[in-house]
């Protein structure tokens, strides 16, 4: 018995700090998600569904909610897919080969307001060097941030440009981890490179691909930093999220209540999400 409480002191300060910083936030966030008030008189009125149903009845919701499964879906499939080709390529040890791993990498060590910032002037329609580049070489140019039907695509692209490296060091991880003998085995049996790909290769970044689409759906749904900086969520609502019209209504417009449903909102589809994948995906999963 005394191990048990032993165990149990050891562990209780990771426990009070979940219970403080995790657990209690969000149950208050339910609880406020209830109320009607405001941040700046902090009198709060119980309302029921009240703030559901107004959201679920606002326009301008659902096509948040629209513009971050848009964003989500581009962030999972086309950085991982992108970063698993990269990362193919990368799998060799060589002076240039670790080079452009650094490389690589480097986005993802800078903040995101300064990418922000940075791709404010490389996308803007009137001195951008994007713009720039294409008119020099033949090819029509566009408003990028300033157009809603480009605006969401260039969101989409920096948010690929920061994620890319950080995932494709990992996958290079996961393919080093791999046992050279399978390999040797594979060219034994004469076996074609993407056969090999897709019976040796895919099935032991099982573990890894995993991983990352967990974690790339779950930092998709709360991007912030770069509609704060780029865009404010327009133009015409284009590229608001669900995090910035979270930070929108309880911040700017002191409406704790919806923003408090939102953030459940948020909670509940994240939390599906996961769910989903743990139960589709990890008897997919083969370890070592």
């Amino acid at each position: 018995m005394k191990k048990h409480y032993k165990a149990y002191l050891y562990i209780a300060p990771a426990l009070i700090g979940i219970i403080l910083f995790v657990v209690y936030p969000i149950l208050y966030n339910i609880y406020l998600s209830f109320q009607s008030g405001s941040l700046i008189n902090l009198s709060f009125d119980f309302v029921g569904l009240e703030n559901y149903q107004n959201l679920l009845g606002d326009s301008d919701f659902i096509v948040t909610i629209k513009n971050t499964a848009i964003y989500t879906i581009a962030m999972v499939g086309i950085s991982i897919s992108l970063s698993l080709l990269c990362a193919v390529w990368l799998n060799k040890k060589t002076f240039i080969h670790n080079l452009a791993q650094t490389i690589m990498f480097t986005p993802h060590i800078v903040s995101l307001v300064s990418i922000g910032v940075l791709f404010m002037w490389i996308l803007n329609p009137d001195y951008g060097i994007l713009n720039w580049v294409l008119e020099n070489i033949g090819l029509p140019t566009s408003k990028w941030l300033s157009s809603e039907k480009t605006a969401l695509f260039s969101i989409i692209s920096v948010g690929i440009w920061k994620t890319v490296g950080y995932n494709t060091l990992v996958f290079v991880a996961g393919l080093q981890s791999i046992p050279k003998h399978i390999y040797e085995a594979a060219d034994l049996d004469n076996s074609s490179k993407i056969t090999t790909f897709f019976k040796i290769t895919l099935p032991m970044l099982s573990p890894t691909i995993f991983f990352l689409l967990i974690t790339t759906t779950t930092a998709s749904f709360q991007v912030f930093d770069l509609i704060n900086v780029m865009t404010k969520g327009g133009p015409i609502n284009s590229t608001n999220m669900l995090v910035y019209h979270i930070y929108e209504s309880g911040f700017r417009y002191y409406n704790i209540g919806e923003a408090s449903a939102a953030s459940v909102f948020l909670i509940i589809i994240v939390g599906i999400l996961t769910l989903a994948h743990f139960k589709l995906l990890s008897n997919k999963v083969h370890y070592q």
